[in-house]
This record gives structure tokens, sequence and C-alpha cells, in this order.
């Protein structure tokens, strides 16, 4: 094994080999790196004069070898094939994981196979419940994509009550990317710290569209090995992976985040309400937010005004996308937080109230930007 140097400048080919110390530990590092690799290996080449040039030249070439932090397990359980969860899984199956699917509803499971490709579908095992998805030949990784907290716990499982986590081998790795509460994520740790597996939270941010594209940001609580170990199949799904701390700090940072959103949500409606009730085009109003300090990710990205964008959510009746009833469900988690720390959050506050009288109202099932249609109405 060599390096291979051509000059046509010069007219002479050569083949160099690296010393055998090289070579050794290039072994080693495969030896050593069993799952993963986070190896940057540099060798240096000193090529000296050559037999087949009448000049004496000395050359210097570095070799940079860059190993991508890549899984050798290429299994992968994933439980909970909603709108989020199906496109997430289908992005591992693209990525050439074999994928162990389960949902407690069927028609999800079903849905998500007509998804799917003949060469995907070729990649993907459905299985009817979790003891049938935690048999002895289970993958050592699962992730999960639930609606709540509750499901959370229903689905792990605790002292208490049976779940996934008493059926799973040792060294299992838990990956539960479920926006919920960050208290019980650290007591789901706790338990599944107990039967030798490891577990991070991994809540996820972009929506469907970055799910469907691979585009997620990921908001990662748990250790430093936990997340490593995690990081290949994080890769897969998303673009962004912001390791926040322990275990909960993925949450913490998620709930933040949906508050601030569902904030600036309420804000781009009532100003393009405002705005259509002045005479103005909603898509020249969006056009001058978008280039003015207005701007942001609800105006840019997911404008809440049907016909603004046509990929949009509000472009399609409001269906599909993120739902008023589960924006509802983060912000009460905000909402508790608040509480828990006595931070004020008004407008988080308000935000919550507003989302729970549209479910009230009859928009629970709707994307959360029915908010614009809504307030347009309650004007």
């Amino acid at each position: 094994m060599g390096v291979t140097v051509t000059s046509s400048a010069l007219g002479w080919r050569h083949c160099y080999k690296p010393c055998l110390s090289v070579w050794g530990f290039i072994l080693i590092s495969n030896i050593l790196s069993t799952s993963f690799c986070f190896i940057e290996l540099s060798v240096m080449f000193s090529i000296g004069r050559s037999v087949q040039r009448t000049t004496s030249v000395a050359w210097s070439i570095r070799v940079s070898v860059k190993l991508r932090n890549v899984s050798t397990d290429k299994t992968v359980g994933f439980i909970g094939l909603g709108q989020m969860g199906s496109r997430m899984a289908l992005n591992l199956a693209k990525a050439g994981y074999n994928i162990h699917v389960y949902d407690i509803a069927n028609t999800q499971t079903n849905e998500f196979r007509k998804q799917a490709t003949p060469d995907l579908a070729s990649r993907i095992t459905t299985r009817a419940s979790l003891e049938e998805l935690m048999t002895p030949n289970a993958p050592q990784t699962i992730i999960t994509m639930l609606p709540s907290s509750p499901h959370v716990t229903q689905t792990y499982g605790s002292e208490a009550v049976l779940g996934m986590v008493a059926l799973a081998k040792p060294g299992t790795s838990f990956i539960d990317c479920t926006t919920g509460d960050p208290h019980v994520a650290k007591e789901v740790a706790k338990y599944v710290w107990t039967k030798q597996c490891s577990y991070i939270d991994a809540p996820v941010s972009g929506g469907v569209p970055s799910a469907e594209q691979a585009t997620l940001t990921f908001m990662v609580g748990g250790s430093e090995e936990a997340c490593s170990r995690a990081k290949p199949f994080l890769e897969c799904m998303g673009k962004r992976i912001f390791h926040c701390g322990p275990v909960g700090a993925g949450l913490a940072a998620k709930i933040c985040n949906n508050m601030l959103l569902a904030i600036s949500m309420v804000g781009v409606s009532e100003a393009m309400e405002l705005g259509r009730r002045l005479g103005l085009r909603p898509e020249m109003l969006t056009e001058v937010i978008n280039a003015s300090s207005g701007r942001c990710w609800s105006s840019e990205v997911y404008n809440p005004v049907p016909g603004v964008l046509p990929n949009s959510p509000a472009s399609r009746g409001y269906s599909g996308g993120f739902s008023t009833r589960l924006m509802t469900k983060d912000l009460g988690l905000a909402q508790s937080a608040s509480t828990a720390t006595q931070c004020p959050t008004p407008l988080g506050s308000l935000a919550h109230q507003i989302y729970q009288n549209m479910c009230q109202y009859g928009f629970a099932d709707q994307d959360f930007s029915v908010v614009y249609r809504y307030l347009s109405k309650s004007l």
C-alpha cells in the first residue's frame, strides 16, 4: 500500500510507501474504534530524489484522513410514526439503515409503508407490539417520537409499569425525540440507567418540512458518551445538533424555543391581518417584513396567510404540520416551567391562553399557524 505521485511536467511517476508505524497506527485505530471513529490522521510523506528524473526535487505531501462519525450498527428501532416520526424514520432508511418500526396505531404503520419506495421498503420491518420489537435480536438503538410525556412514561416503563426498557438488552441506546417535560425525562433516564442502558432527550425543531428534508435541528440532553453514540443516527435526520447539557437540557431548550415560536406566530398573524385591513397585499407585506427587522421564521418559512407560500400548511387548508393541540401542550410545559422557576412570561402566558381557546373552538387538529384565521375572525 502506498502513494503514487505523478508529474506530467517532469515526466515521471513513482510509488512511495510510508513507514510501517503509520499503517500500524491505522490498524490499531480501526481495532479500537468499534462503533465510532473520531480520528483525524495526518501523515507526512517525504519524497526525495527519484531515479526516473534528472533534476533533484524535494516534495512534501500531507495526506489528511478524516474518518466520519459512523455507526457500524446498521439496524435501528423507531417508535412513533406520526407526521414527524414517519419522515425521520424514512430518512434513516434512505441513509442505509434497516429499521424496525412500531406505532400503537396500525393505520399509522400502514400509511408509513405506503410512503416508502420499493427499495426503502426492503429495509423496513414492521412490529406489531413493543414485545415483538424488543425481541432477543432487537436493535441496539431505539428512537422514539411520541406525542407527549405520558406516552413516553407508558412506552419506556418504570419500576411500577412494564415497558420496553424492562425487555431491553444491557447496552441498548435510547434516543427520545419527544417534546415533553424535562422532569419526566430525568425520571425515565434514571430507570434506563438501572438496566445498564443509555438515554438522551433529543427534541427537534424545524417542523414537517425539515423532517422530510433531513434538515432538523436537534437539541440534545445527556452524557457526552451517550450523545456521541447517538450522533450518527441524528446526522441522518438533521442538519444541526446542539448538546445542551445533561438529561433534560434538550427539552428545556425546546420548550423555550416553542414558546417563542408561538409568540412570533401570533405576532406575524396580527401584523398580516392588520396589513390586509389597511389595504396591503399579503405577498407584498411579507416581502417587506422579510427584508426588514420584523423578519422571522414564522413570516419567512411558515407564513400563516393562505397563498403567500405555496408549500406552507396555510396554503393547504392548515392541514398537516404541527397541530394546535401539540403547540398548546408545549406552551403548557413552558408555563409549568415558568411557575416552577418563578420566571415571569407574560407573552408566553397570553399565547397559551390563545391556543387553549383555539382548541375549544375546533382548531385543535389543524396546523398551529391557523391562529391567523382564528385572530382574523376575532379581531
